[in-house]
């Protein structure tokens, strides 16, 4: 992905609070449009650098869960 990308993603949601975050996500699932995805994954990648251990495993289980 190309890091201009992530810079205007980023600036594109800087300042918005948990619940707005979480509508946009709601939306961008919703709607199933392939070029939402990229933001998504602009924000699985700014939760995955945070996240500890413990998280990211709990995640990826349930993410195995939905691909076998």
């Amino acid at each position: 992905m190309n890091f201009q990308i992530r810079q205007a993603i980023a600036a594109n949601v800087a300042g918005q609070n948990a619940q707005e975050l979480s509508g946009i996500v709601e939306d961008a699932i919703e709607r199933g449009e392939e070029h939402l995805l990229p933001g998504l994954g602009v924000f699985l990648e700014k939760w995955w650098n945070v996240a500890d251990e413990q998280e990211r495993q709990h995640f990826t289980q349930k993410l195995a869960t939905q691909f076998n």
